[in-house]
């Protein structure tokens, strides 16, 4: 049994509460002069340092109480050994999802002011934000592990348990599949990119954007401001839509049905008035065709470019009230109407 040296407690006491406090100012003099060199050098680095604040200082906290044991035990225990290896271990898993975090921002922020097009953004920071999880998984799994290993008792667990490694490792792949399986989905969205974040798509009949992607599931922001969370072997296994592919612009249709005696060119005009006056236009597209007939009346399609999907619905909506008061105006004869001929005998 280790013995404490002779001084008291309290004393003691307040030796480690002075070491907890020399250890908190020195960590915040080293991060307060490494955020003045970064900023002299006009470094990038510097707009991303907070992220690695608190860690970095816990970082510098833990290394000062290493002290601690060394001064006030004649030895260090098993338990103090063992609770230091934990912190230590804890305090470097804090400080790596920091840097990961802190590297995202910086990759983010610097493609931002290079990159023009937003799909291209929306690209990067899908890849980006998918990575990041991946890494900090990989990060929280190898910490556990770490922590795990400084328990003798599990150590000799490990053992048995590898001897028996071929029936757990069946058991637990077969409970484990389906995760398995959207996980693996997860990686395959990050690199082949068939939606990123800020798509729009239609999912299981519902039209929405890519509002959020992790390794296993995707989140569908609908337009009535419901959220659809999808598994990721979905967008691997079924066919969906995907508007924004290749490009945010969109075409918009607006079909009316009218009289055959409907003249065409005033409503070509109007429909240019219409647009031009509505920012929400691309400014290429507009025109009017003839796209169907029946024996009652004629159908005529009105499309109309735009620059997202969201402008371009609210457009149609706009250019179809706009269009139908222009004929209910200058044309209320030629409105749909059902006809009755009568003829005399003789």
């Amino acid at each position: 049994m280790e013995k404490l040296n002779v001084l008291p407690w309290h004393e003691q006491a307040l030796w480690l509460l002075g070491i907890f406090l020399g250890g908190l100012i020195l960590g915040l003099a080293f991060y307060w002069i490494i955020k003045k060199i970064l900023r002299v050098s006009h470094s990038e680095l510097s707009k991303d340092l907070p992220r690695v604040k608190n860690p970095f200082v816990f970082v510098v906290i833990v290394l000062s109480l290493q002290l601690w044991p060394e001064l006030y035990f004649e030895s260090k225990t098993p338990f103090i050994t063992q609770l230091s290896q934990i912190v230590n271990i804890l305090a470097v898993t804090w400080l790596l999802i920091g840097m990961v975090k802190g590297i995202r921002d910086s990759i983010v922020r610097r493609y931002k002011q290079d990159v023009g097009s937003s799909l291209k953004l929306r690209k990067l920071f899908t890849q980006v934000r998918l990575f990041e999880r991946i890494v900090i998984v990989i990060i929280v799994i190898l910490a556990i592990a770490l922590i795990l290993m400084t328990f003798d008792s599990i150590r000799r667990v490990g053992v048995s348990i590898l001897t028996s490694a071929g029936i757990a490792g069946v058991i637990i792949g077969l409970a484990a599949q389906r995760l398995i399986a959207n996980l693996l989905a997860g990686f395959q969205l990050a690199i082949t990119q068939p939606i990123r974040l800020g798509d729009v798509v239609i999912v299981e009949g519902e039209w929405g954007t890519i509002h959020e992607m992790t390794l296993t599931y995707v989140v569908v922001a609908i337009w009535d401001k419901r959220m659809l969370v999808v598994p990721s072997t979905y967008f691997i296994e079924k066919p969906f839509q995907n508007w924004t592919r290749k490009s945010g612009e969109m075409l918009g249709t607006v079909y009316l049905y009218v009289d055959y005696h409907l003249p065409l060119e005033p409503v070509r005009k109007e429909l240019k008035r219409i647009v031009n006056d509505n920012p929400m236009w691309d400014g290429e597209t507009a025109n009017i065709q003839v796209t169907g007939s029946t024996e009652k009346a004629m159908e005529i399609r009105a499309l109309i470019g735009a620059d997202n999907a969201n402008d371009a619905w609210n457009l149609r909506v706009h250019v179809r009230e706009k269009l139908i008061e222009f004929l209910q105006k200058e044309f209320p004869e030629m409105l749909p109407k059902s006809r009755v001929t009568l003829e005399k005998d003789g």
